[in-house]
């Protein structure tokens, strides 16, 4: 291996480890309390999610019936989830279609 091949693969290697965040997918598998699970490896407590407001569920009442202008997070929903530097918390972008 040449000088330069080691180099480019040091600096390569320096670049991923400096990586500030990090897509990765999950399941939500519980909601009282919420969990997510991640990529079948392990399991986010609600304590490490943050869940932006786009993702939680929006209700009026009028006429004193309830109507859901939008869900919140259901089982089994897929979400892309954002890691930040550290690893904690994770963010939740969006559901995934499956």
């Amino acid at each position: 291996m040449s000088i330069n091949d080691s180099i480019k693969q040091i600096m390569a290697r320096s670049l991923e480890a400096q990586q500030l965040t990090k897509a990765v997918f999950g399941k939500v598998t519980g909601l009282e309390p919420l969990e997510v699970a991640v990529e079948q490896r392990f399991t986010l407590p609600a304590e490490l999610l943050v869940v932006p407001e786009h993702l939680r569920e929006l209700a009026v009442e009028l006429g004193g019936e309830r109507f859901v202008l939008r869900r919140g997070l259901e089982l089994g929903d897929r979400l892309v989830l954002l890691r930040s530097e550290g690893g904690s918390p994770y963010v939740a972008l969006g559901r995934v279609e499956a």
